[in-house]
């Protein structure tokens, strides 16, 4: 095994846990962000401005890499460490989130929680439904190509290879993320795809990379149950916690709370897709270790800071005569040197320069908001 994982301290009021988790590439404290490098990059920022942020483990994707350059030039430079040049540890996904954000979630225009996003909350995905744009089959799925519109299969075994090309420390098994609207039945299939799809990827894996099996299920309180119960089963390293997550943040909970009594806990868990700011304490408290989300730098390239007085819009035009730092409690490099007004002057101007600065920043910020969660944890405050 690649991965070592200690649990230090666990709370008396509720799942949160710190922990230290060992990789080939270093060590993170957990409960840790993980950053969305999508494309082998934090949007906008250098592998060396990452570090700065307090990121301590960055999570890449499997399906875009794999369009391009193609795992075959990531692993002719060395593996994605070198490639990025980025020295501390790092996860791939298995391409399984693209089966429902280029399928179902495209086609109903919905999200991995409901609530979110507009449209029917009926049950309309029903069995051997397929997507408009992609056909899941029970070997794999085959895709349509963005970039030139042919066809590409993924399955277990084919995402298995890729995430070895790239050389991620951290890897997860292929499986079928599941949209907020399937009915149970289709759900059901699902976790059946997703349940033969893990064992083959153990059977595929030739590498000591951490192997971590993704839990499903929907909204089902059996399915979930079921799930969670065979994942543990088998030889993972770690597990994911995937899928679509309810209607609400409430729902979300429940499901969480069906799923981590029958997960080993002596192994990591990541809640994948899930770490907006209203998110990062409930997380800690649910007893994740891991969460990823593109938040931080999605917002920060529109325009949007977080801050300790909530989010502020630089694009308004108030901002061009506030003199004051962008957050007054912020130690980033960011908050140090430059003023709200010059910030906002960037964004309404289109400078790459603003876009860029408030990425560092929000991602900064949601870094130290984890870091003060681990710190109430070892003061048995949450």
């Amino acid at each position: 095994m690649s991965i070592e994982f200690k649990i230090l301290k666990k709370s008396k009021k509720s799942r949160a846990r710190l922990g230290i988790l060992k990789t080939e590439h270093g060590i993170i404290e957990t409960p840790s962000l993980v950053p969305v490098a999508t494309q082998a990059t934090l949007k906008a920022l250098t592998s060396e401005e990452a570090l700065e942020t307090k990121s301590q483990i960055l999570i890449a994707n499997t399906f875009h890499l794999h369009l391009k350059p193609g795992e075959k030039i990531v692993k002719a430079a060395g593996g994605l460490h070198k490639f990025m040049n980025w020295s501390g540890p790092l996860m791939t996904d298995s391409g399984g989130f693209q089966v429902f954000s280029l399928g179902f979630g495209k086609d109903f225009q919905v999200g991995k929680i409901l609530k979110y996003f507009p449209g029917s909350k009926k049950e309309v995905i029903m069995p051997k439904a397929n997507p408009k744009s992609l056909k899941i089959t029970p070997d794999g799925v085959r895709f349509k190509s963005f970039l030139g519109g042919h066809e590409l299969f993924i399955g277990p075994r084919e995402s298995i290879k890729i995430q070895e090309a790239l050389g991620a420390d951290i890897i997860f098994t292929f499986d079928e993320c599941t949209a907020p609207l399937v009915s149970f039945k289709y759900a059901k299939e699902a976790i059946e795809r997703t349940h033969r799809w893990a064992k083959i990827c153990l059977e595929t894996r030739k590498t000591r990379q951490a192997l971590f099996g993704i839990v499903q299920g929907s909204r089902f309180k059996s399915l979930r149950e079921e799930s969670a119960k065979f994942i543990n089963s088998l030889d993972f390293d770690g597990f994911g916690i995937g899928g679509d997550l309810g209607s609400t943040k409430e729902q979300m909970n429940k499901i969480l709370d069906w799923v981590l009594p029958h997960l080993d806990e002596q192994k990591p868990r990541h809640l994948l897709g899930i770490g907006r700011l209203e998110d990062l304490k409930n997380n800690v408290q649910n007893g994740m270790d891991l969460f990823d989300c593109t938040a931080p730098t999605q917002y920060g390239r529109h325009g949007v800071a977080f801050t300790s007085f909530g989010k502020l819009n630089l694009r308004q035009t108030k901002f061009l005569k506030d003199k004051k730092p962008l957050d007054s409690k912020c130690h980033c490099s960011v908050c140090q040197t430059y003023k709200r007004n010059y910030l906002a002057h960037l964004i309404r101007a289109g400078e790459i320069t603003g876009l860029r600065m408030l990425s560092f920043h929000n991602l900064h910020f949601f870094n130290t908001i984890v870091e003060n969660l681990r710190k109430e944890i070892k003061r048995e405050n949450i």
